[in-house]
């Protein structure tokens, strides 16, 4: 069964990599972050999406797995 996170980056990245990133939502904040939402099918997934920003060079700030009824983080608090 597919999951959904939240994946902080340390830099604003184009909208364009989107599809190439799994086709996660893209959008990005006042500090000059990038918040991607997306579903992800398995741990396998993940660490294949996680593998390709490691490869753009792009530090990771936060992966979250997101509750699906509420798109609340699930174990993590934080503060944009």
């Amino acid at each position: 069964m597919a999951e959904q996170y939240k994946i902080k980056l340390q830099n604003n990245i184009d909208g364009d990599w989107s599809s190439w990133l799994g086709n996660f939502e893209l959008t990005h904040t006042d500090a000059g972050h990038t918040i991607l939402i997306g579903e992800v099918e398995d741990q396998a997934a993940l660490y294949g999406l996680l593998a390709r920003i490691r490869d753009l060079g792009i530090s990771i700030l936060l992966v979250a797995r997101l509750h699906p009824a509420t798109g609340n983080q699930s174990h993590l608090q934080e503060n944009e």
